[in-house]
Parts: C-alpha cells; sequence; structure tokens
C-alpha cells in the first residue's frame, strides 16, 4: 500500500499534467501578408496574398476548438483582419476592426488567438483597413461540428469553397482615393471566383489566355459548396449549369432544406448548398456568379464544373439571372430562408429552443443611411445623421485604461433633424438586453450590415419606410439567425439581437465604399460582473497610449509551437511523473 503523502503527491502530480494538457485542441496558423503580382482579369496588377496565396488559405476548426493565428505583415501600410462572422465570446480583443485594436504596423507581426465558442459554419475573413479588401487579402472559414452532434443532412462525398466577389483592375490605394475625392466605384471590371477570372464562354466579352477555376467532380456523388461573396460592394447571383442547390446552412445556422437554381449572394454573406452531381456528364457545366442591379456589360464570374467522365466542354449561353425588372424577386427569395428549429447546430439542443419571438424587446434603435454627401468639406456616409470617425486610439483600448474623450456612449435611436456631423458615438448596449434594431436604406443601392460578436435573426424586411406597424409583419418563429442581411433601396430590414457577449462590437455597412466613409456604429455591452477577457499580452499600442507600445522585437511572438514556458512546464511534469513511477516500483 502506498502511503497518505504518497497519494496527495500523486494527485497533484495528476493536477499539474491536466493543467498543462487539459481543455479545448488548439489549431495554429502562421500567415504572412504581403504583395504578389497577378492578372486575373488579363491585366497585370498587385494583389494582397496569404503566404503567396490568393486568395488566403481555408481556416478550418472545429466547434470550441482555439483558434491561433500568427499574422505577419509585409505590406507598405498597416493592416488588419478580421473574422466575419466569428463571435469571439467575451474577447472583442481578437476582432481585427480599428475601434478594437492598433493596426500591424508594416514589417510587424500580432497573433490574433480566439475560441470558436459553441459555432458551427461558413464564414470569411478579410483585411478590415485602408480600403485593403479590394486587393484581396481574403479568404473563407470553416467550423465543423463536433463528432457528438447530428447534423441534419447526410456527410457529403467533398467540401468545395467558393469565394466570390466584384473586381477592379485599379489598385485598392487608387480607388480609396476616388471614393475620397466623390467618385464613385462605378460597375465592376469582373467577378472573380476563388481569385481567377471568368471561363472564356464568348469570346466577344471574355479576352483569350484568362485562368479560370475548374472544380473536379464525380457523376452521382454530393458535395457540399461554401459560397462566400467576399468582393467590396456588388450583390452576386451565384447559380450552376443543370443543377439544382439545397440550401443547409447560412453563417452558422442550419436552414430549412429547399432547393434553389439560382441564389442572390449580398456582400459579406456566405451560404452552404448540397449539389449532387446528377447529370450524365456528356460535357462540363458553368458555375456562375454575376452582378445583380447593375447595368454592366463586363464578364460574369464563370467557373467549370467537370464530371470525371465528361465528354466535352461547356457550352451555350450562361444560365439565365432572375428578371431584373421583377424587384420583388431578390426580397422574395430573402424572406424564404428559414432556420431549420429542429435541428442542432453547436450544440445538441434544436435551434428553435431560444424563442426569440417570446423575449420582450428592451431597446428599439431605427438606422437610417443616406447617400454620401459633403460633411464639413469632406464626402461621407452615415447612420442617423452621424458619420463615424475613427480614432487614432482605439475604443477598446481608451475603455481598458479609462481615456477620456476618445468616444461617447450618446448614439441616438433615431434619426436626428440636424444637419449630419462627423463624431465618435457609441451605442450604449445593456447586457442581456434584447435589441431590436431597424435598417432603413434611404440609399439608391443594395446595402450588407454586419455586425460582430453576434448571429442576429433577421425577423422582417420590406419596401417602404419601417412604421412600429411594420411589426406585424415580423417572423416569430424561425427567421434565420446569421451576421450579415441586406436591405434593399427605398426598403427596412429589421433584426432582433440578445446582448449576451460582453464587449465592443463594430456595426458596419459591408459594402466598402459606404463603411470607408464613416457608415459604421459600435455596440458597447458591459457585463456588470465584468467577465469579460483581459487585455492581450501582446497588445499593440497606438494614438495616446503609444508610449505604452515596447519594440517589435522585444514582443512575444507566437507561432505553431508551444511557448518556451508550455515547453518547460510539459518537460517537468514528464520528469516528474517518471520519477514518481520509477521510485513506486
Amino acid at each position: 500500500m502506498y502511503s497518505k503523502s504518497w497519494l496527495i503527491f500523486l494527485n497533484f502530480v495528476v493536477g499539474l499534467f491536466n493543467f498543462g494538457f487539459a481543455g479545448d485542441p488548439f489549431v495554429y496558423y502562421d500567415w504572412t501578408v504581403s504583395y504578389i503580382t497577378a492578372s486575373p482579369l488579363g491585366v497585370k496588377q498587385q494583389v494582397i496574398a496569404i503566404d503567396g496565396h490568393f486568395p488566403g488559405p481555408l481556416l478550418e476548426a472545429t466547434t470550441n476548438w482555439n483558434v491561433v493565428v500568427n499574422v505577419k505583415n509585409d505590406l507598405d501600410e498597416p493592416v488588419l483582419l478580421t473574422w466575419n462572422g466569428i463571435q469571439h465570446r467575451k474577447n472583442s480583443w481578437q476582432d481585427g476592426v480599428l475601434g478594437t485594436n492598433c493596426p500591424i504596423p508594416a514589417g510587424w507581426n500580432w497573433t490574433y488567438q480566439f475560441q470558436v465558442k459553441d459555432q458551427i459554419g461558413s464564414f470569411s475573413y478579410f483585411p478590415s483597413t485602408n480600403f485593403q479588401r479590394a486587393a484581396g487579402g481574403y479568404g473563407g472559414i470553416i467550423v465543423n461540428n463536433r463528432d457528438v452532434i447530428a447534423v441534419p443532412f447526410g456527410t457529403p462525398d467533398g467540401d468545395i469553397s467558393l469565394v466570390i466577389g466584384d473586381w477592379f483592375v485599379k489598385s485598392h490605394k487608387d480607388l480609396r482615393k476616388d471614393i475620397e475625392n466623390g467618385v464613385n466605384l462605378g460597375s465592376p471590371d469582373g467577378v472573380l471566383i476563388n481569385g481567377l477570372g471568368p471561363y472564356r464562354y464568348d469570346s466577344t466579352i471574355v479576352p483569350d489566355g484568362i485562368t479560370y477555376q475548374v472544380i473536379n467532380v464525380e457523376p452521382g456523388k454530393t458535395y457540399r459548396f461554401r459560397v462566400h461573396n467576399v468582393g467590396i460592394s456588388t450583390s452576386l447571383n451565384f447559380r450552376i449549369q443543370n443543377h439544382n442547390m439545397l440550401l443547409v446552412e447560412t453563417e452558422g445556422s442550419y436552414t430549412v432544406q429547399q432547393n434553389y437554381t439560382n441564389m442572390d449572394i449580398h456582400v459579406g454573406q456566405s451560404f452552404s448548398f448540397l449539389v449532387t452531381m446528377d447529370q450524365g456528364g456528356s460535357n462540363d457545366y458553368y458555375i456562375v456568379a454575376s452582378p445583380r442591379f447593375e447595368n454592366s456589360t463586363k464578364a460574369s464570374g464563370v467557373a467549370i464544373l467537370h464530371y470525371s467522365n465528361s465528354q466535352g466542354p461547356a457550352s451555350g449561353p450562361l444560365p439565365d439571372l432572375p428578371n431584373e425588372s421583377d424587384s420583388s424577386f431578390s426580397m422574395n427569395q430573402a424572406r424564404s430562408i428559414r432556420m431549420n428549429v429542429s435541428a442542432g447546430a453547436a450544440r445538441p439542443n434544436p435551434q428553435g429552443s431560444f424563442k426569440y419571438g417570446e423575449i420582450t424587446v428592451t431597446d428599439v434603435y431605427v438606422l437610417q443611411n443616406r447617400p454620401p454627401e459633403l460633411i464639413n468639406g469632406k464626402r461621407r456616409t452615415t447612420l442617423n445623421g452621424i458619420s463615424f470617425f475613427v480614432p487614432s486610439t482605439p475604443l477598446k483600448l481608451a475603455q481598458q485604461f479609462n481615456v477620456l474623450g476618445i468616444f461617447k456612449l450618446d448614439f441616438p435611436n433615431r434619426p436626428m433633424n440636424r444637419p449630419p456631423v462627423i463624431d465618435t458615438s457609441v451605442i450604449n448596449g445593456t447586457y442581456k438586453g434584447f435589441i431590436e434594431i431597424i435598417l432603413q436604406n434611404n440609399d439608391t443601392t443594395v446595402q450588407s450590415y454586419h455586425l460582430d460578436g453576434y448571429a442576429f435573426f433577421v425577423v422582417g424586411m420590406d419596401y417602404g419606410v419601417w412604421t412600429e406597424n411594420s411589426r406585424s409583419v415580423y417572423n416569430k418563429w424561425d427567421g434565420v439567425a446569421r451576421s450579415t442581411t441586406q436591405v434593399f433601396p427605398g426598403s427596412w430590414t429589421a433584426i432582433l439581437v440578445y446582448l449576451d457577449n460582453a464587449g465592443l462590437w463594430n456595426l458596419r455597412a459591408q459594402n466598402l465604399d459606404s463603411w470607408y466613409l464613416g457608415q459604421e456604429v459600435y455596440l458597447n455591452v458591459v457585463n456588470p460582473e465584468n467577465n469579460e477577457l483581459p487585455l492581450p499580452e501582446n497588445a499593440i499600442y497606438c494614438g495616446v497610449l503609444s508610449s505604452l507600445q515596447k519594440d517589435q522585437a522585444q514582443r512575444v511572438r507566437f507561432s505553431g509551437a508551444p511557448s518556451v514556458p508550455m515547453v518547460i512546464t510539459r518537460v517537468l511534469i514528464a520528469l516528474i511523473i517518471t520519477f514518481v513511477v520509477t521510485f513506486m516500483r
């Protein structure tokens, strides 16, 4: 028999072991953001790549895993990456937007570390500063289910990610100068699919020599297509010639499974479809992404779906777009997307177990946008007459160090009857409040809006001006929960958000021109128990807090390997266990 003291010692060793090794798994990425030369539309230009790849690599994890991404900035200007749709529970420090993070200076690296807590689904990432998304730097994100959670469809035979988006041959620096000087973006020069130009389906439109994407498939098999609109301003209609697309998921919610022949995917949105290869394979088929609501003569994005037994190239005209004169088609299609309330997602309980329609709303915000206008001689966009001014000190850092005068918690809950202003005004949210936000689009183009840190319920959209009576058409049962929603011109969209994620979160226009000119606001959600994750040890300081910044060489650089303290801890634990086992024989 072992003595009591030995048992106590063994318990201590086991405790050390658990401390060093237990917990959710980690996945590591080490990325370098740099310029490369590419010719997606046949014209050489500078694009932003990650590890030499354009688009960037797929980021993949599983529910509750910890994700560590070390980003080295080899651009000639500061950069931040934001994780579109990843909720960062209690951790807005990892959000990657200027309200919460100082940008990574040229030549520096910074490590993001966050947990994909209680999430599944299809998302994307992209650079959030300096109009850089117009040059690339983007890619897809997959958060897989844990094995113990049932998925509401059979395991696909393959998983295919497609990043689609409008593209301009002008550099992002020239585009942002145009925007600042009052020059509209106009129609894009083309549409890219996975960073490549269109297949030459029409020699009068598509020049020769352009490289295009080929997706290889096997007849009879079913594939999951994850499609992300990472463009800057253009809604795209996505379709696959002669194939139905069964919608199964969007931005972390399993949907009611419905077949579509095409889907309008607005800026910043992600969708998952199951597509069965049920054609004969006598030839290849077009995969198409076309601009919507644009009088553009430029080429659509066209990739090729290639069956292994294909006997010839794709042929004929591209599959038709929906009738552009039917203005209600896209809105009705959006309304048809509903949540599968009987399916579990990140947890085993049904998605409909959170009965949002029975919760009392605590705050209502009507956010009205307008087309760009001059404010103090500068071309700006607004929400409720306020164009957001980005201070040199991130709001979250100012809050952490009690720096006064950086922002104000006074954002109005209705449009103000006053001239527009430029200001740093923030919504003061109530922790665990239930907030209703109506996005009223007074612009002439479709706008997309995204809220970091949350999935919200899309409960209604319609033409005209929202009124209190508009609530009578709300979907109070199976409105889809997502992080990005479109608002059609002259229309409104209503969302409901349960404010259970403490932090400072960005609500923005996903259309890059609108966002760049000031169409954003932050939502401050403070938990009275102060249970947010602390300021990261590797935080970058800027603005009035620049004096706190250490030189890059003095900062801890994380990488795919465990940290030195962790290695030492593990070695000591191994030595202790070896000693104990040897001694007790």
